[in-house]
């Protein structure tokens, strides 16, 4: 029997509804603006993996994790409450540091993109010296 689908279904199930509560009933001000990316759920469904991503610096991700892990017996709670499962999944936050690379990749990118431009503007000459003497290649 395949295992893929229902931890899937459920991890999509689960992550709907702490969006709701997270939105709705969770009246923590250090939660901040919060974006659930994504939810993987183990193949026993014991345990929850919240990958989310939040505006701010390191100090305001660090309270942002502090207030979720607070929250998350009354968020487990009401998943017990609201999902039908026989057991409710352990619950564990994680910041989504993959949006913060993508982000990043894309600026080198474009970045390089420029820098092509750049060349092929000035003709195509380098922008640097690669021999290091000083002399023009020939």
């Amino acid at each position: 029997m395949a295992q893929g689908t229902r931890p899937d279904r459920v991890g999509e199930e689960i992550r709907h509804e702490i969006g709701r509560l997270l939105g709705r009933e969770v009246h923590d001000p250090a939660i901040g603006f919060v974006t659930l990316t994504r939810v993987k759920v183990s193949p026993d469904l014991q345990l929850a993996r919240i990958y989310y991503t939040s505006l701010g610096d390191e100090r305001g991700r660090r309270e942002t994790q502090r207030a979720l892990e607070r929250a998350t017996p009354f968020l487990r709670r009401q998943i017990g409450a609201h999902l039908r499962l026989r057991r409710v999944p352990e619950l564990r936050f994680h910041f989504d540091q993959s949006v913060e690379q993508q982000d990043r990749i894309e600026r080198i990118l474009l970045d390089l993109e420029d820098e092509r431009r750049t060349r092929a503007e000035d003709g195509g000459s380098p922008s640097r010296d690669p021999g290091g003497d000083g002399e023009e290649p020939s």
